[in-house]
């Protein structure tokens, strides 16, 4: 998890380039206490959006690309699933799986907070941002080297499931004995295309575009850990 001083970072350089709200700067770096949640369930995935109490304004998000490509120019991190694997062994002339993970994959271990009292604690292999990636620089924003000059990733569309759901953070819990994908934003400070808006309506089109590529990969890391390319845990906060 980002840390407020490194949200503030982040966004201290994004508004040299980008206009950003003055709530929604507040809000990301720790300075409005009012934000609720709102929860709408859209096809399987229930998305938590935040609201801005004080003045009754959602917090909403649309991509600004290709006039935007800052989260591959600031990537974190890129956690691979065995079907990225296999996609990506072939996209990349790799003859084995085994291969491709010696050469282009490292190991990366992190937590999540979904806001629910769990802290989920995920090792997998992730892909190397850049060649010589090291231990130090897991989870720090690096350029992807697979971006060009133009903004188009050169992976595309067999990228990792992971970069189709920025800024989207997702997380599994049980819902009657049955797991129930969740999904929120994930504030990083690096994206320019959250707003303010008084209705949930416009940002209605986006998650039902988001549903179902974020319940597909929830369901892909569960495969990839319950196969040994990862491993997952649980921890009351």
């Amino acid at each position: 998890m980002q840390s407020g001083n490194s949200v503030k970072e982040s966004l201290d350089v994004l508004v040299k380039k980008w206009p950003v709200d003055q709530k929604l700067y507040d809000m990301q770096v720790g300075l409005r206490t009012d934000a609720v949640d709102t929860q709408v369930r859209v096809e399987g995935v229930v998305f938590h959006v935040p609201m801005l109490s004080q003045d009754s304004l959602y917090v909403l998000w649309k991509c600004l690309w290709p006039d935007c490509h800052n989260c591959c120019e600031r990537q974190g991190r890129l956690p691979l699933t065995k079907d990225d694997i296999a996609l990506l062994a072939r996209k990349m002339g790799y003859q084995s799986r085994a291969e491709f993970v010696r050469d282009e994959a490292r190991v990366s271990s992190w937590e999540q907070d979904g806001g629910n009292g769990v802290i989920t604690t995920l090792s997998m292999l992730s892909l190397k941002r850049k060649k010589d990636e090291c231990d130090e620089e897991d989870g720090t924003p690096l350029r992807c080297r697979f971006l060009d000059d133009r903004g188009y990733c050169g992976i595309h569309p067999d990228k990792p499931g992971v970069c189709w759901l920025y800024p989207f953070a997702s997380w599994l819990e049980s819902e009657n004995g049955r797991p129930v994908v969740h999904a929120t934003f994930q504030f990083t400070g690096d994206c320019p295309g959250f707003y303010l808006s008084e209705s949930l309506d416009p940002v209605m089109p986006v998650l039902q575009e988001y549903a179902k590529k974020i319940y597909d990969y929830n369901m892909a890391v569960q495969r990839t850990t319950r196969e040994n390319y990862g491993f997952i845990s649980f921890v009351n906060k």
